[in-house]
């Protein structure tokens, strides 16, 4: 594809519950992308949704000569072969998280990727949400002081296990596999690689055949980090709470972006993103209670980006060394929780080295 081309042909691969709800609205209400054709094996609500658009397979979608990025919403033991032909076949390509499923299949992909000098992205989404942006500048203001401890929470209460790919056996099933990606890429977003990792895991609900409970420590130098995740939690606490040495930072409720774009609402239109909730800052002398405004979400500058970066116009925000130490950090996870130990990151210092000239304000 031409740098000047004005208008980024997109593919959407996958019309599932991430492709209909997240991607496809947020490619068509981003500037210079087209979503010009859906793989699919559910054509029929493509063509209801769109209308007059092209709709093959999901193979055929990889490769297909009139797109110029693949975005892969598929299953996700399917990411990583449909990604190596869509970036064979000459594609930019994002792939939904989790990136791949195996450490060995992201560093496989980054290969590739060079080797054809095609761009290569993961949708970690939550970037752009209210609470990381806010969790993000109450840091970097430095009113907490030193901080020594950063907890975040993606509970939901789902105590009755559904028929569906990410609650049955198999290659990147389970909770974990679903929400992990996202609690690790946050966290190295606001406080770099970690040194070690120790996390437990556990089926608590009758039925289940795969993880709907995760309890994951990242440790730091003079810091940790706690991850939690489970499907039996109704109510609960603070989604995101940081504690420092000065005062504590916590904020209440969910980003409302994924709950807009279900209800159709348009990314960009009046009211998106606006999160009614406020963070809220804990003195730590006097404790003095302040509510702090959280930054509007815009989870649209992803595609945004993706689309300057293809263009040459930036590099990207999130680049594939990114996606690379996300999963070996979710790799080490499960082989922490399997062995019952502490484990160190599996990056090799080349690896460490790119992402720290990725990342040089961490």
């Amino acid at each position: 594809m031409s740098k000047v081309s004005k208008t980024i042909r997109t593919g959407l691969i996958g019309y599932g519950y991430a492709g209909k709800t997240f991607h496809a609205p947020l490619i068509r209400a981003t500037p210079g992308l087209a979503l010009s054709l859906v793989g699919s094996s559910r054509p029929e609500a493509v063509l209801a949704e769109f209308g007059e658009i092209t709709v093959c397979s999901a193979a055929e979608a990889a490769i297909h000569p009139d797109v110029d990025l693949v975005v892969i919403a598929s299953p996700n033991h399917t990411h990583y072969p449909l990604a190596a032909s869509a970036l064979r076949a000459g594609k930019d390509v994002v792939v939904d998280k989790p990136f791949t499923v195996t450490f060995a299949e992201a560093r496989s992909l980054a290969e590739i990727a060079k080797e054809h000098g095609r761009m290569l992205s993961v949708f970690h989404n939550r970037r752009w949400e209210s609470e990381v942006q806010a969790t993000r500048e109450v840091l970097w203001s430095g009113v907490l002081g030193v901080v020594s401890h950063y907890e975040c929470h993606m509970d939901r209460y789902r105590p009755h296990v559904r028929q569906r790919w990410r609650e049955d056996e198999g290659p990147g099933a389970g909770l974990w596999f679903d929400l992990g990606p996202h609690l690790l890429d946050q966290a190295m977003y606001l406080f770099g690689l970690p040194q070690s990792i120790s996390a437990s895991m556990a089926t608590l609900r009758k039925g289940g055949k795969t993880d709907d409970w995760a309890h994951v420590q990242l440790n730091y130098e003079s810091m940790r980090v706690i991850l939690h995740a489970s499907l039996l939690v109704s109510g609960g606490g603070p989604r995101s709470i940081v504690h420092g040495t000065r005062a504590s930072w916590a904020k209440y409720g969910a980003d409302v972006q994924e709950t807009q774009l279900k209800e159709g609402m348009t990314p960009g239109g009046p009211g998106f993103g606006y999160d009614p909730d406020p963070g809220v800052l804990y003195d730590g002398e006097t404790g003095e209670r302040t509510e702090i405004p959280v930054p509007v979400g815009n989870q649209q500058m992803y595609y945004a980006q993706v689309r300057d970066t293809i263009l040459g116009d930036q590099q990207s925000s999130i680049p594939t060394i990114d996606a690379i130490a996300v999963m070996a950090a979710l790799e080490t996870t499960f082989d922490s929780a399997q062995q019952g130990r502490v484990l160190p990151l599996p990056m090799t210092s080349s690896e460490v080295a790119q992402w720290r000239r990725a990342h040089p304000a961490l």
